[in-house]
């Protein structure tokens, strides 16, 4: 088969939390492309299960590094072991996440510093101890952070995840085009429900994080929630699509069709919200600079500050 055909064929991928669920399905899809891969895990019997599949598929072992997505300086540590493994880094999916809900006017900071630390504070390590390497590789790269829908779709038992998956939207968007200039595409992709065991995140939680405002996790209340997620999309469908919207250079990647009626109902309310009234030329004038500062950046046109104004 074509290059033209198997665009990413021989690009290395850097993916976190890539031996079960979503991360898993990305690395799959990944793999039936051509592409080289390292992948991060935590539990030694998902990374046995993972090497097996690759080698019941003839696939290439990927190169598996123990990583807590919190660990900064191990975070270099892999960065640095990945570069030399391979040589050069095209793509970074950062992936890894907690899914724990309770009623954020009950939280303790250790709810917050937790859950925003692997979910957003994550993809800050994965960021900065990656873009090096990728900036300084060649040919076709990108980045993808994985979010979820809540970043669009708060909900009163998601307060934490909703503003850490938020932080990931508003991230993703800006780096995009500061990634541009470098050839370098950058996705934000928000799944939905997907058949995975995210629902035992509250089960894992670090002693270092013990004191929760949630109050003790109930197993069988947990479970009942987690029969929720054997509705869902398959981790592999997820993959295939992100690799799609990788192809695409898409800048956000949406992964199931059913939340039309919500995107609607946030547009509807958006436009409801705004003044009734004429805005002042002068404000006027520096949106649409705003605008095409960001429509420049996009095309890959380096932008700076006075070009704002």
């Amino acid at each position: 088969m074509s290059n033209e055909n198997r665009p990413w064929e021989g690009r290395v991928a850097f993916i976190t939390g890539a031996v079960t669920g979503i991360g898993l399905g990305i690395a799959q899809a990944f793999a039936d492309a051509g592409m080289r891969l390292a992948l991060s895990y935590r539990n030694e019997a998902d990374r046995a299960q993972t090497a097996q599949w690759f080698a019941a598929q003839g696939y290439e072992e990927p190169l598996f590094c123990k990583l807590d997505v919190t660990d900064r300086d191990r975070f270099a540590e892999v960065a640095a072991q990945v570069k030399d493994h391979f040589g050069e880094v095209h793509v970074l999916v950062n992936n890894a996440g907690v899914s724990v809900f309770g009623p954020t006017d009950e939280a303790t900071y250790d709810d917050f510093d937790w859950i925003m630390g692997v979910n957003f504070g994550g993809v800050v390590n994965g960021i900065v101890s990656f873009l090096p390497a990728i900036k300084q590789s060649t040919g076709r790269r990108h980045v993808v952070n994985i979010a979820s829908m809540a970043a669009f779709l708060p909900g009163p038992q998601a307060g934490i995840y909703t503003a850490s998956k938020f932080a990931v939207r508003g991230l993703t968007e800006s780096l995009r085009f500061n990634l541009a200039p470098h050839g370098i595409g950058c996705s934000l992709c928000c799944p939905a429900l997907t058949r995975t065991n995210a629902w035992t995140s509250a089960l894992k939680r670090p002693d270092d994080f013990g004191e929760s405002g949630f109050g003790e996790t109930d197993k069988t209340e947990l479970e009942q929630f987690g029969t929720a997620f054997e509705a869902g999309m398959d981790p592999r469908e997820v993959g295939e699509k992100v690799l799609r919207g990788m192809g695409e250079q898409r800048g956000l990647i949406l992964t199931h069709p059913e939340h039309g009626p919500d995107f609607k109902e946030i547009y509807d309310a958006s436009m409801a919200a705004l003044p009734d009234e004429e805005a002042p030329a002068d404000r006027l004038k520096i949106e649409e600079l705003r605008r095409e500062a960001m429509r420049k950046a996009e095309a890959g046109i380096l932008m700076k500050m006075d070009d704002l104004t």
